[in-house]
């Protein structure tokens, strides 16, 4: 049976798809831990494609009676 090759995927040229990253800025808190920033790639808005999405339908909710 024939396999399907899926579309390969357009990976952000500005982040080569790790869109988000923790940056260490050098601050200890008081528990020992690293204090972090955790910033998104702008380009994708942290997708890590460059693939653009199209607006979802609303989600309706009914009650069940």
């Amino acid at each position: 049976m024939a396999q399907h090759t899926p579309a390969p995927t357009r990976i952000c040229p500005d982040c080569d798809g790790f869109p988000a990253v923790a940056i260490d800025t050098g601050t200890l808190l008081d528990d020992g831990t690293r204090a972090t920033l955790t910033v998104t790639c702008r380009p994708c808005h942290g997708t890590g494609t460059t693939r653009t999405t199209t607006a979802s339908a609303p989600v309706v909710q009914r009650e069940h009676a």
